[in-house]
């Protein structure tokens, strides 16, 4: 009946299911959840809509080249209604105690007002940029031979891998010891929210190229992010595939050593579903849960290295007014307590927390209708959700802790934005609980697998399983972020079909 089955409708799942769609391919997408879209999907709270995942995109402008590619893949994959709005320039501000800094897009702009604003670090700053260029070209090299079959990649790597290993092991915290001033150097490394890892640990190749991905602008979905889902889909259909919702994937069948389908429980009758191949879009984790223990021994032990990331706490707020005349805009807002920008929230009950992401999509979006939200967005250490997520402490008592959370969290936000706290008419807290029931995120991880240097390599995450017709896709593969899970998707699919390898360079 299938060609290929994909399990998960995150953006991976629905990018690798509408590419081979697009190849005439029959394809089963299989979700757990009763909405399509994994973190892309909204939500209504009255008379507010709210985002789960997207803040902001790079690549989606209408520039040729690389900063207009994903929406020119999006245009050929969906029904090519799909329009993406500028955000603010700049688009990122970085809030310190008594310091503001706005970083603006093209890259010029940004080298140019770092000098307006720090004259005495010019030599700093151009090692930095130069530092990001390096970087780039070498996580370009690395991820190349991580995604080529083995004997070609190693080949690749032989060529041309020298100087990305040295670039391999380096963290951002290594890179921003060179640099002296401390409020430069929190701007420079502010954003590591976008991909979750705190700099002590982050491969500042994944910094480079998370950063580098907004030189041609910062966009957000026409419509909201729902429209992902909603444009991808009728590709799918009009192959003759089909999105099944609810429904809950058991197992990975394999035979004879080969992926062949999966067991999928649906609306309490279990049903096996068999294709020539499985895309999975679920994560590392998810993925060999769904394999018998006996299968890909190596494979599990490589995985065994891998650690989930920090989590997240979410406050969406609903406000009432006119948000832009109290100061709000469409660009986000890295505030921190310090200059030390790489901290995550260790105490939640009982601290503030040290650094807050906040984002108004409803300024983002040029055909917002209903009344104005807020996101606040703190990243976390996992331990402090513990006794919850293991199941060991009463339901009411984490009742009680996420409204003192989202309290605090309030409280934060309206300090940081006076003008709009009069605004305030709802607000609803979101936890790593959350996220592990709606998303199935292993330890309620906002970006599923810790972003470090050992992950950049890890051999546990290439495209190819070393189960034969069983591939892996999303941000586990490619990196945390909508950009990169999208990615993921395509190269899953490409691999299955390899026509598609030229499409994807358009």
């Amino acid at each position: 009946m299938w060609q290929t089955i994909v399990i998960g409708s995150g953006i991976g799942g629905l990018a690798a299911a509408a590419a081979l769609a697009r190849r005439g391919k029959r394809v089963l997408l299989l979700e757990q959840h009763s909405v399509a879209g994994g973190q892309t999907q909204t939500f209504r709270r009255q008379d507010w809509v709210f985002a789960t995942g997207v803040h902001y995109l790079g690549g989606f402008g209408p520039q040729p080249g690389p900063e207009g590619q994903f929406r020119r893949l999006m245009d050929w994959l969906g029904d090519g209604s799909l329009r993406f709005a500028p955000c603010a320039n700049p688009y990122d501000i970085v809030r310190l105690p008594g310091f503001e800094f706005g970083i603006a897009h093209p890259e010029a702009a940004y080298r140019a007002a770092l000098l307006q604003r720090f004259p005495g670090e010019a030599a700093a700053i151009a090692r930095w940029f130069d530092a990001c260029h390096q970087a780039r070209k070498a996580g370009t090299t690395l991820m190349v031979a991580h995604q080529l079959p083995a004997w070609i990649g190693w080949g690749w790597q032989l060529l041309r891998g020298r100087q990305a290993d040295a670039w391999a092991g380096r963290t951002l915290a290594d890179q921003l010891a060179q640099v002296a001033h401390p409020q430069l150097r929190a701007v420079l490394g502010a954003r590591w929210g976008d991909y979750g890892a705190p700099p002590a640990i982050a491969p500042f190749i994944e910094h480079a190229w998370v950063t580098g991905a907004y030189d041609g602008g910062a966009y957000y979905p026409v419509g909201g992010p729902a429209r992902f889902a909603e444009t991808l889909l009728p590709t799918l259909r009009a192959a003759g595939g089909e999105c099944r919702l609810g429904a809950d994937v058991q197992r990975i069948v394999v035979e004879d050593g080969r992926a062949v389908g999966v067991e999928v429980l649906q609306a309490g009758t279990m049903v096996t579903e068999r294709a020539d191949h499985v895309i999975s879009d679920i994560g590392l984790a998810n993925t060999l849960a769904c394999l018998d223990p006996s299968v890909a021994g190596p494979w599990r032990e490589q995985a065994r290295t891998l650690a989930p990331g920090l989590v997240y706490m979410a406050l969406y707020i609903g406000l009432e007014g006119d948000i832009a005349a109290a100061g709000a805009s469409s660009a986000n807002h890295w505030i921190y307590d310090s200059d030390d920008i790489g901290r995550a929230w260790q105490q939640p009950a009982d601290e503030d927390a040290p650094g807050l992401f906040v984002s108004f999509p409803s300024l983002k979006d040029p055909s917002w209708h209903g009344p104005p939200t807020a996101e606040v967005l703190a990243l976390a250490e996992p331990g402090a959700f513990a006794p919850w997520l293991d199941g060991a402490t009463d339901a009411g008592d984490y009742a009680a802790f996420k409204d003192w959370v989202a309290a605090r969290l309030l409280g934060q936000f309206q300090r940081h934005f006076p003008r709009l706290a009069p605004l305030v008419r709802f607000h609803e807290a979101a936890t790593p609980l959350t996220q592990r029931h709606f998303v199935r995120a292993v330890g309620g991880s906002m970006y599923g697998l810790e972003m470090s240097v050992d992950r950049l390599g890890s051999e546990a995450l290439r495209l190819r399983t070393p189960v034969p017709g069983l591939l892996l896709a999303g941000q586990d593969v490619m990196g945390p972020g909508v950009q990169a899970a999208f990615m993921g998707g395509l190269m899953a699919a490409a691999t299955v079909e390899p026509a598609l390898w030229r499409q994807m360079g358009a």
